[in-house]
């Protein structure tokens, strides 16, 4: 492998993340955010049944063992299904820019959850990293601008952040768990195939229970140019995009490549103004800067 697997595959995981989250934030605009939230399950399994058939010789990993199949299903339930229906949530109600920002909290919940769970413990710089996220996070929801959902709707936002930070939650406990499930050199889209195939049969299976499976269909083939939006998405959503994530925590320290994946905020900025029309001042600027300094400052000080 090359130098620095592990990071370019974060970074490229960020930028990947930010293309899929503008598609999807207007696409569940215009169908609903749960709506997008399966089609894209739907859309990334076959992609990802093809390429695994190309590259691997079969079309789903079967010659997988039982344990790893176990990791990255729970895995896939935890961050994709549960963690990702948080995140459209957040999306349709404060945007993709605040929903990213607050999925940069990410690396945050990683160290809590092996705090808990693994018996590691945190350093005071780590501490003064995760109170700069926070505060960060903060003064960019509470920050007053001139043309805000915030100032607009408060209800919104109150329901957008905790979405965002049940999101941020659930991308945490799915890298945890699938770290477990890609050891000893897994291909990373078979991971995530396993990964996708447990997200989906979760989330079709409520929409079956529902009434709900034959709505989305509907509405997909009665909005074609969303559903190729859609599909764009989730080319460099669940199938590049987790893919890389999962070459990341494969090759570099887990709280590096969450580091490393909590960019989009950042990048989004530019994008929110351009394409989306957001305006935000100095405020937002530095609360985004802050709360990737804080992020960083987790993992890079030691």
């Amino acid at each position: 492998m090359l130098p620095y697997t592990g990071e370019i595959a974060a970074l490229f995981t960020s930028l990947c993340w930010t293309i899929s989250a503008t598609a999807y934030t207007y696409s569940g605009n215009k169908i609903g955010a749960q709506v997008v939230n399966r089609l894209r399950l739907l859309v990334a399994i076959l992609m990802l049944v093809a390429i695994n058939w190309i590259f691997y010789g079969e079309p789903i990993p079967l010659q997988a063992s039982p344990d790893r199949w176990i990791w990255l299903s729970l895995s896939g339930f935890v961050g994709l299904a549960v963690g990702d229906a948080f995140l459209f949530q957040a999306y349709s109600l404060i945007g993709a820019r605040m929903g990213l920002l607050l999925l940069s909290l990410s690396p945050v919940f990683s160290t809590l959850i092996a705090w808990l769970f693994l018996g590691e413990t945190l350093s005071l710089i780590q501490l003064i990293g995760m109170l700069l996220a926070l505060g960060g996070i903060s003064w960019v929801i509470f920050a007053k601008r001139a043309t805000s959902d915030i100032d607009i709707h408060p209800r919104k936002v109150l329901l957008g952040v905790i979405y965002g930070v049940l999101a941020a939650i659930g991308q945490a406990g799915g890298l945890v768990l699938s770290r477990q499930g890609m050891v000893d050199g897994f291909p990373p889209f078979a991971g995530t195939l396993i990964r996708m195939i447990a997200a989906f049969i979760a989330l079709w299976l409520l929409a079956v229970l529902q009434k709900k499976a034959k709505t989305t269909l509907v509405t997909a083939c009665q909005n074609p140019r969303i559903t190729a939006l859609v599909f764009f998405g989730s080319i460099f959503g669940p199938v590049v995009g987790v893919s890389l994530s999962l070459l990341a925590v494969q090759y570099v320290k887990l709280g590096i490549a969450s580091t490393l994946m909590a960019l989009p905020p950042v990048i989004m900025m530019p994008v929110g103004y351009f394409f989306f029309h957001e305006k935000f001042g100095w405020q937002a600027i530095l609360g985004t800067f802050i709360t990737i300094a804080g992020v960083a400052t987790l993992f890079i000080i030691q």
